[in-house]
């Protein structure tokens, strides 16, 4: 078995918003190891440094990761990537409404590196109650016995953190797919707040959205579901992207009509390409945990953007081993600000402006470049 200890202590850092307790150059440690890794064992990675003007011998001494060469998140929809590690690796796929969507690889240290670092964070917010049981409503898909869709497996895992008592879906399982049951997730929101346990809702904002907007037009009356509930959305809108609500609005219409502080209220940005988790503090703010670097890149040539101008998110992690995804660049544009929160947090933040990319007949760095130049 191939062992990466750099990597293997960053991902277990118990501080995650705390760089001041990271021992000086683990991150960079942890970077050239797992690069160093793929350089010698993933067929073509060396290839593509050496395309990029670095060699194996120049990751050793890098400092400035935004120089290694990300992969662009939409290629894994074309291939799949694979490192030696991968080979009975557990398979996800990403929720792609086009017909496209990639495949991602996870060996057993890499999934561990990944949930380790979501269950640091969830310890850092106090999300985790052994002692607290909940009942669940997960805004995805009812388990099938092959499901691979990366939500969820997550939806799943983010129940570890408090005791099930009971779980709802909203996407029910048909036999022949699955089909989002609307009313039975009202009459399930009904019945917990009549129970009293503390409520965890998880999965996709645009379920959550309708659910409430049906509530308002058959007047159901507002719900006051427990004070410790916890609203933790994740997933784009998909299909629905022309009917997206403000996030500050979405929070709103949840501490209105359900009743859980809008504090209680927050939003995760991950990818089945890139599962180092981005969650919102109490501010809404997407911090940057110790185990990664994020980089906004100019579309046109992925330069490096300034704090505060706009472009394509670029993340860099050592957690993976069992995919070249270690350097990745999204679709997704966003700002980048420095450590200034008022949270207390020490580390970066971001802030998500949305898909560059809208249509299949548009390119993202198209869209991207326009969004850019409009502000």
């Amino acid at each position: 078995m191939i062992h990466f200890p750099h990597a293997d202590a960053l991902c277990a850092s118990r501080h995650p918003y705390s760089p001041e307790s990271m021992p000086t150059g683990l991150f960079d440690r942890a970077m050239a190891e797992i690069s160093l890794f793929h350089s010698h064992h993933t067929p073509g990675y060396e290839d593509w440094l050496n395309a990029n003007g670095l060699g194996a011998a120049d990751l050793e001494h890098l400092t400035d990761w935004s120089r290694l060469p990300p992969i662009y998140a939409n290629y894994f929809k074309q291939r799949l990537l694979l490192s030696p590690t991968a080979g009975d690796a557990l398979e996800l796929t990403s929720s792609g409404t086009s017909g496209q969507k990639s495949r991602m690889r996870y060996d057993e240290r890499s999934m561990a590196a990944a949930q380790g670092m979501v269950a640091r964070i969830f310890e850092h917010y106090g999300w985790f109650t052994p002692d607290s049981p909940c009942n669940y409503l997960l805004l995805g898909h009812e388990p099938e016995p092959d499901n691979r869709l990366g939500t969820a497996y997550t939806d799943r895992f983010l129940c570890r953190f408090a005791p099930v008592n009971r779980v709802a879906y909203a996407l029910r399982r048909t036999g022949k797919g699955h089909e989002f049951d609307v009313f039975g997730v009202i009459r399930a929101l009904q019945e917990f707040a009549e129970q009293g346990l503390p409520v965890r809702i998880f999965g996709f904002p645009a379920l959550l959205c309708h659910v409430l907007e049906r509530m308002r037009e058959t007047a159901v009356p507002d719900l006051k579901l427990a004070p410790d509930s916890l609203v933790f959305l994740g997933g784009g809108w998909k299909k629905q992207a022309a009917q997206e609500i403000p996030r500050q609005q979405v929070y709103e219409h949840i501490r209105r009509q359900l009743g859980i502080d809008t504090q209680r209220c927050r939003d995760g940005y991950g990818a089945v390409e890139h599962a180092v988790p981005y969650i919102e503090c109490a501010h809404h703010r997407f911090h940057v945990p110790v185990y990664s670097r994020v980089f906004v890149r100019h579309p046109s040539d992925f330069s490096v953007q300034p704090f505060g101008a706009p472009g394509l998110l670029s993340f860099v992690s050592p957690y993976i081993s069992s995919s070249p995804a270690h350097a990745v660049v999204m679709s997704d544009l966003a700002t980048l600000h420095p450590a200034d929160c008022e949270c207390g947090s020490a580390t970066q933040w971001f802030e998500l402006h949305g898909r560059a990319g809208t249509s299949a007949s548009r390119s993202c760095a198209m869209a991207a470049a326009e969004m850019i130049k409009e502000n």
